[in-house]
């Protein structure tokens, strides 16, 4: 599904960094976190290896007004950090309702980037959804807990298809429901 919204331009702001649109200065960061087998492992979509290529195509994509997901970067520059610790994203779906996923690069993992992402996406839920999907690989847990700790509820068990892994895998599926009176 496209999304009909116009291309990402305001950034979402945190102490600690800004959720912004992708761009193409991204490529190179995003390649050497992406292409590092415990990220891909975690994702439903990161081959590992990279092949050549896949990089500058995903950002293509993410950065083209027919987009089928919004992402951004999750840059600390602001604060001295480095500029792409992460990406967060939103698949907009059917309903009113969207698929949040995310991935933080390993040096950034066990300092609360990836819950703090979460809570700023929730907080500005830029897509204005009445409930976001999200789900994590069974032996993932850590990526459940930021779903946990940001009002995530379990809803169950699945699987999906990890290309890195080559295989489908075990998932647990949560849900977030937002207050309709609280939507702008």
């Amino acid at each position: 599904m496209m999304l009909d919204v116009q291309p990402l331009e305001a950034a979402i702001e945190t102490e600690r960094f800004d959720l912004r649109p992708l761009r193409k200065s991204d490529k190179g960061l995003i390649e050497m976190n992406s292409a590092d087998l415990r990220v891909a492992r975690n994702t439903r979509t990161i081959p590992h290896p990279l092949p050549p290529g896949a990089i500058d195509a995903f950002v293509d994509r993410a950065i083209d007004d027919e987009r089928s997901e919004d992402l951004w970067a999750i840059d600390g520059t602001k604060v001295g950090g480095c500029e792409v610790m992460g990406l967060i994203g939103l698949e907009q779906m059917d309903r009113n309702q969207s698929q949040i996923s995310f991935w933080v690069a390993p040096p950034h993992w066990n300092n609360g980037i990836a819950s703090a992402a979460v809570a700023a996406i929730l907080e500005a839920n830029p897509q204005q959804a009445e409930t976001m999907f999200a789900e994590v690989f069974q032996d993932n847990p850590a990526s459940a807990r930021v779903l946990t700790n940001c009002g995530f509820e379990y809803l169950g068990d699945a699987e999906t298809f990890s290309v890195a892994r080559g295989a489908n895998m075990a998932t647990w599926t949560y849900l977030k429901k937002f207050d309709s009176q609280k939507q702008g």
